[in-house]
């Protein structure tokens, strides 16, 4: 027997081993596989066992408690073990929740796991089954402020689940089992596919792209055309004039069918059809017509005479027609359809300009005087011709006039003698002695001697709050006066015998005038030529009547619902008065015997400010006047509630309730109704105090700095 053999019974016995050793290997290698029957299992029993099973830390919140019957005919992976641990939680009520980087696990109720610590899934690893997981899903066409509230409806929020909407980047954040979410996701990206909206612009040459528009917009805006093709089908049309193109965007369907449409409109006219009305919606017919006259006197000249010559044309005739508002133009069909692109051009809603001004005027006094005068029967005298009170002398010349005059006896020759009674005294001049005393007054008389006292001290305080404010179209003057006519004689003549006197009277506007001319310029700025003007009546003099004036004359620039400060006076008056007697009026405390003071200090604060507000539309106007309307109802209903002071059974009148004009798109009527409650928006909507506030705090920073 060779070496060879003497090894076989050796060799075989190591293949053997080690055909065992791979077999033992693979046994190992294979994956675990278990079993699911639980019956009448406490439910926490039920996690100690998974836990144990996939060796896994589980922490359980106390609440969890109950039972499970749970039953399966067939092993199962690591993986689908998993998953049927995370069903069942799912079923009575409780959800996991992983730790990231670690292998801890918790479990907590359905309504608590919503604020933990969830993880944030994406399209690579999206999640399955019952997982719970968080995905953010961004929004190219939709709005996600309006897809939320419709995913919501598929998610269980009472349990785990959310849909959240964060609208400066339009996204969606949902929370809940991976199963749902994967589900609400892939909808949310065929919806908003759905959206997903192209542009086509379609060239014109022979239509005008603007009446197309029109024509467009109201076929897919009416009622039946709407109801049709469905609200979210209708496609956007705009009108590029500088092109003349058709600009349509929307889903390919509406897109396509908006193009087919532009495409069978834009036909050549019929030769034969020389004469076209257009009527008007914004501009005048004869104002328009001015203009087309001279344009199209130029357009006749630019083809040259030859063309004209070939058309057997007359010429271009254009005539307005007033009372429909409306232009008739004769002329060849291309020439037709050019002037009906310039009348679209011009014939347009014209901005408007809403125009609030303040004014405001706080002023503010303080006098203070004092004086001593005496006199004496012997002619000695101290008197000051005081602004503020009466003279010694003429107190003294009423109380000498409204002496009592002793009755005499009068006897004649026979014997017979009369008693004429005491006669009373004038009290005339005594009595307008008095009425200059402003304050008090204080006589003293010691025997021949006579001294009048006298000391007033005055405050003054006014506040003078006007907001007017004035509508007005883009260019056009408009002019605001609130006050009255005052008559101010200017002259007067009697005839040689008096015999025709007549006096002739002007009348003069006193008040609160306002004269504003805006344009608005590009972009949301507006120029305004403003004549502002406040006056009054300040008293009688001699002659005839004063006037006090304020008048400001200028022209700014400001954005639209900017309040801009034009112009202000602070003014300060510091006035003192000493009249005494030389040397004696010098002399400490005793010279104030001898001495008549007075002090006079007047402040005045006079600021005007002003607001102007871009109208472009409908919305903006409607919005705007129902601030005003209901804030003026406000006042009312409050004046109600309060009752009116002895007659608690008349009711204040107020003004009804404002009212959504119909027809209105469902957004603008939103605006409007954001403006009756009071509602922030894009820009914030502020009463007439409000803005009135604001103003007046810019006005005292201003004083502050300047002091």
């Amino acid at each position: 027997m060779s070496n060879m053999q003497r090894r076989l019974p050796w060799l075989n016995k190591q293949i053997l081993a080690g055909m065992l050793a791979g077999i033992s290997v693979f046994a190992v290698a294979e994956p675990a596989q278990y079993a699911a029957n639980f019956k009448g299992t406490d439910i926490q029993e039920f996690i100690n066992i998974v836990g144990k099973n996939l060796n896994k830390t589980i922490v359980v919140d106390p609440t969890v408690r109950g039972k499970i019957n749970v039953r399966s005919y067939d092993l199962l992976s690591e993986e689908q073990y998993y998953q049927f641990f995370l069903s069942v939680l799912q079923v009575y009520g409780y959800a996991v929740v992983e730790m990231p980087d670690s292998n801890i696990i918790k479990v907590l109720k359905d309504k608590d796991s919503k604020d933990a610590n969830i993880r944030v899934a994406d399209d690579r690893d999206p999640g399955a089954g019952d997982e719970m997981v968080t995905r953010i899903v961004p929004l190219y066409n939709v709005e996600a402020k309006q897809l939320a509230p419709l995913l919501r409806q598929l998610n269980n929020n009472a349990g785990g689940g959310n849909v959240v909407n964060y609208d400066p980047s339009n996204v969606l954040m949902i929370t809940g089992r991976a199963a749902t979410v994967n589900k609400l996701v892939e909808i949310v990206k065929r919806v908003d596919l759905q959206g997903d909206t192209k542009v086509e612009v379609v060239r014109l040459k022979y239509a005008s792209a603007a009446e197309l528009v029109r024509i467009i917009d109201a076929l897919y805006r009416g009622g039946s055309a709407q109801g049709a093709a469905g609200a979210g089908s209708a496609p956007k049309v705009v009108a590029d004039e500088r092109t003349n193109s058709v600009v349509i965007s929307g889903d390919e369907r509406a897109r396509t069918r908006a193009a087919e449409l532009v495409r069978d409109l834009d036909k050549d006219m019929q030769s034969s059809g020389n004469t076209k009305v257009v009527y008007l919606k914004y501009a005048k017919a004869d104002e328009l017509q001015e203009v087309l006259s001279g344009f199209a006197e130029s357009l006749e000249n630019e083809e040259g005479a030859a063309t004209t010559q070939s058309r057997n044309s007359k010429g271009i005739t254009i005539m307005a027609h007033e009372d429909s508002n409306a232009l008739v133009i004769n002329a060849q069909p291309d020439q037709i359809q050019t002037l009906d692109n310039v009348i679209r051009q011009l014939d347009i809603r014209r901005a408007q300009v809403l125009v609030e001004a303040i004014i405001v005027e706080i002023s503010e006094g303080d006098e203070v005087g004092f004086d001593v005068q005496f006199a004496s029967e012997s002619g000695g005298m101290v008197q000051y011709n005081s602004s503020f009170g009466t003279n010694i002398s003429e107190i003294g010349a009423g109380l000498w006039d409204a002496r009592e005059t002793p009755g005499t006896t009068v006897c004649s020759d026979n014997g017979t003698c009369t008693e004429n009674p005491d006669t009373d005294g004038d009290i005339s001049t005594l009595a307008a002695a008095l009425s200059k005393v402003n304050g008090m007054a204080w006589g003293v008389t010691f025997g021949d001697f006579g001294a009048l006292i006298q000391a007033v001290a005055a405050d003054s305080n006014s506040n003078v709050l006007a907001t007017p404010s004035i509508t007005t179209l883009d260019n056009q003057e408009a002019s605001f006066v609130v006050g009255d006519e005052v008559p101010v004689i200017t002259g007067s003549a009697t005839g040689s015998s008096n015999d025709n006197p007549f006096t002739t009277v002007e009348r003069k506007e006193v008040g609160i005038k306002l004269t504003v001319t805006p344009q608005i310029n590009e972009g949301n700025a507006v120029q305004l030529e403003i004549e502002q003007e406040v006056s009054n009546v300040n008293g009688r003099t001699s002659v005839d009547v004063t006037f006090g004036k304020r008048t400001l004359t200028t022209t700014v620039l400001a954005d639209s619902g900017e309040t801009v400060v034009l112009g202000g006076l602070l003014n300060e008056d510091v006035q003192e008065s000493v009249s005494k007697v030389p040397i004696l009026g010098d002399l400490p405390w005793i010279g104030n015997l001898f001495r008549s003071s007075s002090s006079k200090k007047s402040k005045r604060n006079l600021m005007i400010f002003i607001k102007p507000t871009i109208i472009r539309d409908d919305a903006t106007m409607n919005a705007i006047s129902s601030r005003k309307y209901n804030y003026f109802r406000g006042e009312q209903l409050k004046q109600r509630e309060e009752g009116i002071n002895l007659m608690p059974s008349v009711d204040v009148p107020v003004m009804d309730e404002w009212v959504v004009p119909d027809g209105m798109s469902p957004e603008i009527m939103e605006l409007l109704q954001q403006h009756q409650n009071g509602e922030d928006m894009k820009t914030p909507m502020r009463d007439e105090s409000e803005w009135m506030s604001e103003a007046l705090s810019n006005d005292n920073d201003a004083e502050s700095v300047d002091e």
